[in-house]
């Protein structure tokens, strides 16, 4: 990536040397031409939010910012860009967005996220870091920047507009009026869930801000919860790309002595599947983690894995993280031990396990999901 402050060559995580998708992308770039351009000072606190991979702190390392992000994955792909560009540990505080953000806050780059609602809490949680002084820029795809988050940025932290955009790419400029008397945070949100699903209906769902389908059970998962396994006994369990946790909760109501591991590369997703663990009063035992999906798991030392894989890897669609999981399940499951996954018709995840375990069930299917059983020989 070319930057006015050099050339990075900048990799995402974990390093595929078949990787085609770039580290970076032209909001990434018109965001660093910009500070540049207009000389914007960069000697106070510098918080990015959002870097998708490290790009944006590995450019303006020698201004020793801050980057606060909901992806383990961003986390190390950082330490690994910075690290290859000879950037000392530590001149670059690595936050999540679990952990407290600075108090004060003098230039505020904003990667715009997917989710609305990521944006919305990360945004009330920084405003009272935030001063009239602040210079706060966002940034983002043109398809990536709506009405709705001009609106939030405006609505929290005060007046928005917009830049013209550059190679599909848009700047956000806010100014900020900081206000005593902003609206509250509605995040974490807790719902009741419905009847008839299995050992968790009418329990309690918590979604921290951007967990997939925070306000409601998504359609996959209940056709899921109608098909867990019911095994018994001492099991290890994992909850692979957990969310909100709901599934591995099912699993422990459902067999006490289960030992449940709950598996996410989101700092957010974890959290809440803590929460909904603890808010179902599940009598098991539970492990939280967040990292990349299997690794860290011992070989061998698992009897089964539930995976609702994601196909998407921020805009880009992608199996490479369902086979990813697929592989690392298969090498922490025991003999015998099996992976069940849910999945939409079309994505033919089907295909790849039988490629992978040389075999594939059929649990149960309608005309949108499928739920497919491998087992480990």
């Amino acid at each position: 990536m070319t930057t006015p402050w050099g050339d990075l060559a900048l990799t995402r995580f974990p390093e595929d040397p078949r990787e085609r998708l770039r580290a970076w992308d032209a909001s990434d770039e018109y965001l660093l031409r910009h500070l540049a351009e207009q000389e914007i000072p960069l000697s106070g606190t510098v918080v990015v939010v959002g870097d998708r991979w490290g790009a944006l702190v590995t450019a303006l390392a020698a201004h020793r910012p801050t980057q606060i992000t909901d992806s383990y994955l961003t986390q190390e792909a950082t330490r690994a860009n910075l690290a290859r560009h000879g950037v000392e540990p530590g001149t670059v505080r690595l936050l999540t967005t679990q952990d407290a953000p600075p108090d004060r806050i003098d230039v505020l780059l904003v990667r715009v996220p997917k989710s609305l609602a990521l944006l919305e809490d990360q945004l009330l949680r920084l405003a009272p870091g935030v001063h009239e002084g602040t210079v706060v820029v966002g940034t983002g795809m043109v398809k990536e920047i709506h009405t709705s988050t001009l609106q939030l940025f405006e609505r929290i932290l005060g007046p928005t507009r917009t830049s013209l955009a550059e190679r599909k790419a848009r700047l956000i400029f806010c100014t900020p009026e900081p206000s005593p008397e902003r609206a509250a945070n509605p995040w974490p949100y807790a719902y009741t869930l419905p009847d008839g699903i299995g050992a968790v209906s009418q329990g309690t769902v918590v979604n921290h801000a951007g967990v997939f389908c925070a306000d409601r059970l998504d359609i996959g998962t209940r056709f899921f919860l109608g098909h867990l396994p019911d095994g018994k006994g001492a099991q290890r369990v994992v909850d692979l790309g957990c969310g909100n946790g709901i599934v591995g909760t099912a699993v422990g109501l459902a067999n006490p002595e289960a030992e449940v591991l709950f598996v996410d590369e989101s700092f957010q997703a974890v959290a809440s599947a803590a929460a909904t663990y603890r808010a179902n009063g599940v009598p098991g035992h539970a492990e939280f983690r967040v990292g990349d999906g299997m690794a860290g798991v011992p070989a061998g030392t698992v009897d089964l894995v539930l995976n609702n894989p994601p196909f998407h890897s921020h805009q880009a669609t992608t199996d490479a993280t369902a086979w990813r999981m697929f592989t690392g399940a298969k090498r922490a499951l025991r003999p015998g031990g099996e992976l069940w996954v849910i999945g939409n018709r079309h994505l033919g995840y089907h295909v790849k396990l039988r490629r992978l375990f040389g075999n594939s069930e059929l649990v149960a299917g309608d005309p949108k999901f499928v739920v497919l059983r491998a087992v480990k020989r």
